[in-house]
């Protein structure tokens, strides 16, 4: 415990004589962005990696487009969680434990049914070449109908579900880790606990 108390304060101590240079830098790409969807309160623009220092509009959009395409699978995989959590299965798979307990009894020939069809819709299907804007892949079937500025909000919540279901998900994957196997510790602490893989 001291010795992580020493090392924070070396960091913390080391950080005052960081050069203020990177902060200019860091604040003219936030100028760059900052009327782009998904940058708003708390964290306005938020690039901790500094992945877009010295990126182009293109660059842009292509680390948009993964980011959306990771919350679009992280809201599933949160979702899917739950559900298994609570019981539901698909036919054929009543066996087979919720969470991370899963992987290793998934069958092979699921495994290859799973990277197959991912890799269908990564080629044909999700590719993010013509549409609108990052993450669009209507390809003409959905026309919306609100104004701009409705599209514009849908577009930032689905950014923002997207991105709060990233920490979920692997907030559920840790606490699985390590508190007595159960990645739901809040409903254990309040009494209503999840009986999480009981009987597998």
């Amino acid at each position: 415990m001291m010795k992580t108390a020493v090392f924070a304060s070396l960091v913390a101590s080391a950080a005052a004589f960081a050069p203020q240079q990177q902060a200019t830098k860091s604040t003219a790409v936030a100028n760059a962005y900052e009327k782009e969807i998904g940058v708003q309160r708390p964290l306005n623009f938020w690039d901790p990696l500094n992945f877009l220092d010295g990126a182009d509009d293109a660059e842009f959009k292509k680390l948009r487009s993964a980011e959306i395409k990771h919350g679009r699978l992280a809201m599933m995989a949160v979702v899917g969680h739950i559900a298994t959590t609570a019981g539901l299965r698909l036919p054929g798979f009543e066996k087979i434990p919720a969470g991370l307990a899963a992987l290793p009894q998934i069958p092979v020939e699921t495994w290859i049914q799973i990277a197959a069809t991912f890799a269908l819709l990564e080629v044909v299907v999700m590719k993010d070449d013509t549409g609108d804007f990052p993450g669009d892949m209507r390809k003409g079937t959905f026309k919306w109908s609100g104004s701009q500025e409705e599209l514009n909000e849908k577009r930032a919540i689905e950014l923002n579900n997207g991105r709060a279901a990233q920490m979920g998900i692997i907030g559920l994957i840790v606490h699985e880790n390590i508190y007595n196997h159960d990645p739901y510790i809040l409903n254990n602490f309040l009494g209503y606990p999840t009986h999480f893989n009981e009987g597998f």
